[in-house]
């Protein structure tokens, strides 16, 4: 069950040459590791650093991947070897 207090996001995992890239497709936001796990608690890191900026810049979040960028959406010679959904949990304070 979903909680209000999370965001819930997609994660597309591709192989590299060398290493693996992880891309969540609403916030366009990327991140890379040696090995899967590696690439998707990097992306969890990048992904939280990332909100934790717009919140506190009172910038838009939301920057969905362009349609072009998009792995599961090309027709290209990496093929998408993951795609997962993954949770971020906020807090929102009010102050006066």
């Amino acid at each position: 069950m979903d909680h209000i207090d999370q965001f819930v996001f997609t994660g597309v995992v591709t192989k590299e040459r060398h290493a693996y890239t992880v891309l969540c497709l609403e916030l366009d936001v990327a991140s890379q590791g040696d090995t899967i796990q590696e690439a998707k608690d990097a992306l969890l890191e990048a992904v939280t650093l990332y909100l934790e900026t717009a919140f506190e810049n009172n910038l838009p979040y939301l920057r969905p991947v362009p349609q072009d960028a998009n792995p599961l959406l090309k027709k290209s010679a990496k093929h998408p070897i993951d795609v997962f959904r993954f949770k971020v949990d906020f807090a929102i304070h009010a102050h006066a």
